[in-house]
């Protein structure tokens, strides 16, 4: 197994795939030798804002968060730069900032291509493969794309079980595939579903004319039509790479609707499940059906688990699919160390949600799923999460253990509106209805807090964090079109640029600087992007006229500045083995504003400025010190944490392991 990133097999069903699997590495290299006597519980929290933290706290609402500050003030804690969670996760697990792990954004994008890819991991092609071998309409698949994980550097859960501490790592970010090198471990935020997506749902409907402009990834919207009282329709797995033919992996299913009454029965397979109107299923095992030539493979089908809420059977039918998930029982991906434990903890708890997001914001931002369905989807996860949680606690025989949170981070990207009147989408009829969603989330941590300080082994370490804080996103800058329009990025046709893709329309001889992720902004350099346009010799000196023009630029609406920090990267990164392939800028926008959604992704805007009005009211990348996390623990650490980086040699230096700054 590699030190800087776990791999695997994944067969050619496209991006993420099925077949030959090459097994995870058993349990870390733990030993007969364990630390005696020290035991630590760290609670993850995903997105839990310092000032909403402490005036929650102040109202009451937050007991068991009180209850610790008593011994240990609540404390901010410093995020990454920029405090995306990939980012702020990674700066947790190994101790380091993205100089040495090498994350530095959602997204980064090869320069020798100018195509982006996901920061956290990536299929590579096998070089030996060759052309399948063809059997009339089947074929054999010659090789298999190669699953690699990008981040780098030595996790803490590593360490510990060099020095004999067993480790439980549940859903950490940013460690899919997993590390292999903890005890237990369990994968999250990175983790895709069956087809290699983050999370693709499927919405049915006889609805004519479905406004399905919303749904610009991560949803597929169906027509299915009753016909005698039946919806018949397919579920869809990834590519089938047995079939000659571009073929899916599918799954049918039917939906009968009972003539009097708001109810259906829903048959999948073997599987049948009665539903109301407004009722959620639970997980239904799904079998993608892989064909003829999937049998003659001796591999028939993909195992899958989903998900469905009938939303209505007149006079429409509307029926929600929840991205299919990997089962934990038969997972065709590895999720786990060992790699049965995902199945062990199914066993005992029930089937979960694998994909590492499962709160499925992208059924709310488009419009299939409202919020009150939303909320219900993510209190089902959260209780998925908790059940393994108390499951774990009760055979919890010491050491580490890590579990992770994040129903409250993604509860406020799509709800913080309702929370600030000052918002562009407050609504002054719906907004109020919500008002208690993200203070319920808060206060459903503190309940975990209270069962967890009663229910864990005396004299242990609780130690409550949170990677970043969160606020209102009231203001989109475009960041692309900035640069248009001050002369560092032209284009080839002012209308084509509007409606392009991926910078589309760019004339890169002419371009100096570019956007690429929500924080990053690359100089178009000779010798290092497919068409640089600006040599090594200008490169510091562009970088830091950039620096002073953004920082002198001013929101006209607010009249306030628009960004309030710009970091360097040779002056913000350690120089760590990674930090060369990261954005050149890194912008901190002003609080409130964050760079546009379209920007992110190569496009441009007509104006640089907009209020932002999507289904996306809260954010947090911006100026990481508007956002710093929160940490409170039982006792004080032996090594104070300001930062995150910082936090993880204080969990090193409560076992006494590598407490010092020169074990980095």
């Amino acid at each position: 197994m590699r030190r800087d990133g776990h791999r695997f097999r994944a067969a050619a069903l496209g991006v993420l795939a099925i077949a030959a699997v090459l097994p995870l590495a058993g349990c870390g290299g733990a030993g007969e030798a364990r630390a005696p006597g020290r035991n630590v519980i760290i609670l993850g929290f995903d997105g839990l804002d310092y000032d909403l933290t402490a005036k929650l706290m102040a109202e009451g609402r937050l007991p068991n968060f009180s209850r610790l500050a008593e011994s240990t003030p609540l404390q901010k804690l410093g995020t990454s730069v920029p405090p995306q969670s990939p980012v702020a996760w990674s700066n947790f697990i190994t101790g380091t900032d993205a100089g040495g792990h090498g994350i530095f954004d959602f997204v980064h994008r090869d320069p020798g291509t100018m195509l982006p890819f996901l920061s956290t991991s990536r299929v590579i092609a096998d070089p030996d493969a060759g052309e399948p071998i063809a059997l009339g309409k089947c074929q054999i698949p010659t090789g298999a794309g190669e699953m690699e994980l990008l981040r780098h550097g030595t996790p803490f859960w590593e360490k510990l079980e060099r020095a004999g501490v067993e480790t439980t790592v549940m859903r950490m970010p940013a460690n899919f595939p997993p590390s292999g090198s903890a005890t237990r471990e369990l994968s999250g935020m990175g983790t895709p579903d069956i087809l290699g997506t983050y999370g693709t749902f499927t919405y049915y409907t006889s609805e004519l004319f479905f406004d399905d402009s919303k749904i610009t990834g991560g949803g597929e919207v169906v027509e299915a039509w009753p016909e005698e009282g039946v919806v018949a329709s397919e579920l869809l797995g990834p590519d089938n790479p047995f079939t000659r033919e571009k073929t899916k992996a599918k799954a049918p299913f039917q939906v009968h609707l009972d003539p009097d009454e708001p109810v259906a029965k829903l048959v999948v397979g073997d599987e049948e499940r009665i539903l109301e109107v407004g009722e959620w299923s639970d997980w239904v095992p799904v079998s993608l059906d892989l064909g003829l030539c999937g049998k003659l493979m001796m591999t028939p089908s993909i195992p899958a688990n989903a998900r469905f809420y009938l939303k209505s059977v007149a006079p429409e039918f509307q029926l929600y699919v929840s991205p299919l998930n990997l089962d934990p029982r038969n997972p065709v991906m590895p999720i786990s160390t060992p790699e049965d434990f995902a199945g062990e903890l199914a066993e005992v708890t029930g089937p979960f949600y694998t994909q590492g997001m499962p709160e499925d914001t992208k059924a709310l931002e488009g419009g299939v799923l409202d919020r009150t369905q939303f909320l219900a989807q993510v209190s089902s996860a959260y209780e998925e999460e908790a059940a393994q949680y108390r499951h774990l606690l009760a055979g919890w025989k010491g050491g580490l253990l890590f579990l992770y949170f994040g129903a409250a981070d993604l509860t406020q990207h799509t709800l913080m509106d309702t929370l600030d009147p000052g918002h562009p989408r407050w609504d002054p009829e719906v907004s109020p209805k919500f008002a208690d969603a993200i203070p319920n989330a808060y206060a459903r941590f503190d309940a975990f807090l209270g069962y967890t300080l009663g229910h864990m082994p005396k004299d242990t370490l609780v130690v409550v964090m949170s990677d970043h804080g969160f606020t209102s996103w009231r203001r989109a800058f475009g960041l692309n079109t900035w640069l248009w329009q001050n002369g560092y990025l032209n284009v080839t046709d002012p209308q084509a640029a509007l409606s392009s893709k991926l910078f589309g329309a760019v004339d890169w001889s002419a371009t100096r600087a570019y956007g690429l992720g929500i924080n990053g902004l690359y100089v178009n350099l000779q010798g290092r992007e497919k068409n640089g346009a600006v040599p090594e010799s200008e490169r510091l000196s562009l970088m830091r006229e950039l620096k002073a023009k953004l920082l002198a630029t001013i929101d006209p609406k607010t009249g306030q500045p628009a960004i309030t920090q710009v970091f360097l990267r040779e002056e913000t990164y350690s120089d760590g083995g990674y930090r060369d392939i990261g954005p050149d800028l890194v912008i901190g926008y002003a609080k409130g504003t964050r760079g546009s959604s379209a920007s992110a992704l190569g496009e441009f805007e007509p104006e640089v400025f907009a209020d932002n009005v999507d289904e996306w009211p809260g954010d947090h990348l911006m100026d990481p010190d508007a956002v710093p996390g929160i940490l409170l623990t039982n006792r004080p650490l032996v090594r104070p944490a300001p930062t995150l980086s910082e936090l993880h040699w204080s969990i090193l230096a409560e076992f006494g392991v590598e407490s010092g700054a020169a074990a980095k």
